[in-house]
C-alpha cells in the first residue's frame, strides 16, 4: 500500500471552489475524464447535498503497465460519491471500479474554509494504492502515485480554469441584463413612437 497526501490553498471563496469542484468535467487540462453520470443527488433535512457520480476516463497507459496488469483496455471507470455540508465543508471520496482485483486506489478530497481567511479554500487531499495480484507490485504503486501527484497539480489548474470560466459566465450574464435593461424614460421615448 502507498498513501499520498498533499494540502493546497486556493485564493477563493469557499462556495466559489465547491461551486467549480461539481463543474469541474469536462475540462481542456484534464481531458482524461471522457464522462460524467449522476446516478444519485439528494439533499437531506439538514441542508446537505449528497451525489453519487460515475467518472468515465481514457487513459493513455504506459506499455509497461499494460504488460504488467495484462490488458491494453484503457477506458476505466472511478465512482464519487460527494457530501457538501453548505456550512462547513464538502468531502468527495473517489474509488476506482476497473481493475479492482490487481489496483485499488482511492482518493479523498476535503475542501473547508480557510479559518482566517474568507476569501480562501483548504483542499487537503489523500490517495490510498494498493497493487496486489501482479509482478513489479511497487513499481507499479510508484508510478501510480506519480501519476496521483501529477493528476492533483491537474486538477488544481482544472478548478482555477473552472473558477475563471464560471466568473467570465457571470460577467456575461451581467453585461446582457445591463444591456437588456431600459430606462423608464427610453421605454417612453419608444412608446411614444
Amino acid at each position: 500500500m502507498k498513501i499520498w497526501t498533499s494540502e493546497h490553498v486556493f485564493d477563493h471563496p469557499w462556495e466559489t471552489v465547491t461551486t467549480a469542484a461539481m463543474e469541474k468535467y469536462p475540462n481542456p487540462i484534464n481531458p482524461s475524464v471522457v464522462g460524467v453520470d449522476v446516478l444519485d443527488r439528494h439533499i437531506d433535512p439538514s441542508g446537505k447535498l449528497y451525489s453519487h457520480r460515475l467518472l468515465s476516463t481514457e487513459w493513455g497507459l504506459p506499455s509497461i503497465v499494460k504488460s504488467l496488469i495484462g490488458s491494453a483496455r484503457t477506458k476505466t471507470y472511478v465512482q464519487e460519491h460527494s457530501v457538501d455540508d453548505p456550512v462547513e465543508t464538502m468531502e468527495l471520496k473517489l474509488t476506482n471500479i476497473s481493475f479492482t482485483n490487481m489496483v485499488s486506489g482511492d482518493e479523498r478530497l476535503i475542501y473547508k474554509p480557510h479559518p482566517q481567511d474568507p476569501e480562501k479554500t483548504i483542499l487537503t487531499q489523500e490517495a490510498i494504492i494498493s497493487v496486489q495480484g501482479v509482478s513489479l507490485s511497487s513499481y507499479l504503486k510508484g508510478r501510480m502515485a506519480t501519476t496521483v501527484s501529477s493528476n492533483a497539480s491537474k486538477g488544481r489548474e482544472a478548478m482555477e480554469w473552472v473558477i475563471h470560466k464560471l466568473h467570465a459566465e457571470i460577467e456575461e450574464l451581467m453585461a446582457s441584463a445591463r444591456g437588456s435593461i431600459r430606462t423608464p424614460m427610453a421605454v417612453a421615448e419608444f412608446v411614444e413612437k
